[in-house]
């Protein structure tokens, strides 16, 4: 009796230390009248607003989508746009737990964190594009599963997906709350999760490219091509790769404070490294999107405005940024790679919304325009994403070391080496 009194006190008192500890964690940490703040809180506030408009009111209310439009920007940026940005988690943990390249190790925490909150803020969004969005949860709970529909395919990969990056993070997380025992837990299942959210991220990436083949009439014939899937799984491994060099270039400059002086030395090496690989894969891309031309004979559709508009986004955000990114490699600049990576990510959005916006019935007299309330609720989440991932940064060890506790349950145990018997007699150690 005695003892079961005394683990229910124990366990109170480790509740009140807990909440405690996160009601302290809740506080603002640092100054709140920086430039980023007040220039992105009345966003963020007249963003909460439009959305409770939106659900009030209806779609029709805040936007400008109608039947012959049902897709704006909410899904041409914030979902296609916004997914194949988050791509750097699985190419990074790729690289990091499959192919052992202990380089990128440093970065790899911030990666998956961006990723994690990005599906969640991006994909999150969804709701808002739904004309009925309480029947988001029927993929998922089994009313009308719709498994003949991609969209069921995309969903299912979506909440997956965010399940494996989480447990992906979650070692972040025990070791914020100092629980030892679930850390060394969840350790173990990284390598697990990570195998899964890699094979659930090509397929979805690709998944949502399949979505657009349900629409070859209406997609201009640039753009059109039945390796659409295909070309969104190239593209978004530079795409994720060049926002891990943006994002990874102004955490250096916001949380310099929390990097170690090492990983500073080595991040120079780190950038020359990924512009390598985003090069590569920017030249599979483009190769294979001259493929695509000369097999479709649309050179003559080169010549009108959508054709200038194509050769645009493929000089301009492809073949330049692939260039910037082999010449920054060669002479290690980070001006010249971060400068690659800001204009391969226009070039994607500019893709993503060329694809499901721009080149979506190209040639019907009228044309979808986004309403400011759309493009004050895309900042607004936009936003928000980057107020979570401060937050996280600035109380859970992302950029910095993890507790010594944490690095001594991640220590390789080192067997003593086997000696046979005998092998020690007449030895000078025997002696």
């Amino acid at each position: 009796m005695k003892t079961a009194t005394a683990t229910s006190s124990h366990s109170r008192a480790l509740g009140q230390d807990l909440w405690l500890f996160l009601k302290s964690e809740l506080k603002p940490k640092g100054n709140l009248l920086t430039p980023f703040n007040i220039i992105t809180a009345p966003i963020i506030l007249t963003g909460l607003v439009l959305v409770v408009l939106r659900f009030a009111k209806g779609l029709g209310a805040t936007t400008n989508l109608s039947q012959e439009f049902p897709w704006g920007i909410w899904i041409g940026f914030d979902v296609v746009t916004g997914v194949a940005f988050a791509a750097g988690a699985y190419t990074l943990t790729f690289l990091v737990y499959i192919l052992r390249m202990e380089k990128f190790h440093g970065i790899v925490r911030a990666t998956v964190l961006n990723g994690f909150l990005a599906y969640v803020f991006y994909a999150g969004a969804l709701a808002l594009d739904v004309g009925r969005p309480w029947k988001m949860v029927n993929p998922i709970i089994g009313n009308s599963f719709g498994i003949s529909s991609v969209l069921f395919l995309v969903a299912w990969h979506f909440l997956l997906y965010m399940i494996a990056q989480f447990v992906e993070f979650s070692p972040a997380v025990a070791e914020w709350l100092g629980l030892r025992r679930l850390r060394k837990v969840l350790g173990t299942l990284t390598v697990g999760a990570v195998i899964f959210g890699i094979c659930l991220s090509l397929l979805h990436q690709s998944g949502l490219g399949a979505l657009f083949l349900m629409a070859p009439a209406k997609i201009h014939p640039l753009w059109y091509t039945e390796y659409i899937p295909v070309l969104f799984v190239v593209s978004s491994v530079f795409a994720g790769m060049s926002i891990v060099i943006i994002e990874g270039t102004i955490s250096h400059r916001v949380f310099s404070h929390q990097i170690s002086d090492s990983h500073h030395t080595e991040y120079t090496d780190i950038l020359t490294s990924l512009s390598r690989l985003a090069a590569a894969a920017m030249f599979v891309y483009f190769f294979l999107k001259v493929l695509v031309l000369i097999h479709g004979l649309h050179f003559d559709l080169l010549k009108t405005p959508m054709g200038y508009l194509y050769l645009t986004e493929m000089g301009g955000f492809v073949l330049l940024p692939m260039l910037l990114y082999i010449f920054g490699a060669q002479i290690r600049s980070k001006k010249i790679i971060l400068s690659a990576a800001v204009i391969t990510a226009l070039g994607i959005i500019l893709n993503r919304l060329n694809v499901s916006v721009v080149a979506f019935k190209w040639n019907v007299p009228m044309h979808y325009v986004p309403s400011w309330m759309e493009i004050v609720i895309t900042l607004a989440v936009v936003f928000a994403e980057i107020w979570a991932f401060r937050w996280v940064v600035n109380r859970m060890p992302v950029l910095v070391e993890p507790p010594a506790w944490a690095r001594d349950i991640d220590r390789p145990v080192v067997e003593p080496a086997h000696v046979p018997e005998g092998a020690l007699k007449g030895s000078s150690i025997a002696r």
